[in-house]
């Protein structure tokens, strides 16, 4: 079994906490300069947590800004991710944005390193 601390400093600060609406504006402007991801994750979830546990054994994607979104705490703002980048609710989720708008978005197992860097590939974005 494979056994990874989540504790670990690079795992603390590979996440940017997302924890209010009015932070998806910035994140818009943001994803104009460079790529930008949103993990969408519910803490009760351990397919979510396997997900979240993929990424974060697998994250050497140092130019991508990636924000964690606490699903429980804040269904309010993944309503609005919902509704601002036209992707539909799903947890756990991936979104990735460039030039203000989504580029890609998975969810459950479809989550992984390697589809965000062939996706940032397809887009001709620097990985």
């Amino acid at each position: 079994m494979l056994s990874v601390s989540l504790n670990r400093p690079e795992f603390i600060t590979m996440w940017s906490q997302l924890t209010d609406k009015s932070q998806l504006k910035d994140i818009m402007l943001e994803s104009k300069t460079q790529p930008v991801a949103i993990f969408k994750h519910s803490t009760s979830c351990s397919i979510s947590g396997m997900s979240k546990m993929r990424l974060e054994s697998a994250w050497d994607l140092n130019n991508i800004k990636i924000y964690y979104l606490d699903l429980l705490n804040h269904r309010d703002i993944s309503n609005a991710i919902a509704a601002e980048f036209h992707v539909h609710h799903e947890s756990p989720q991936i979104i990735l944005m460039s030039k203000g708008e989504c580029i890609y978005d998975a969810s459950h197992f479809d989550i992984s390193v390697d589809e965000l860097k062939e996706t940032l590939a397809f887009h001709k974005l620097a990985i």
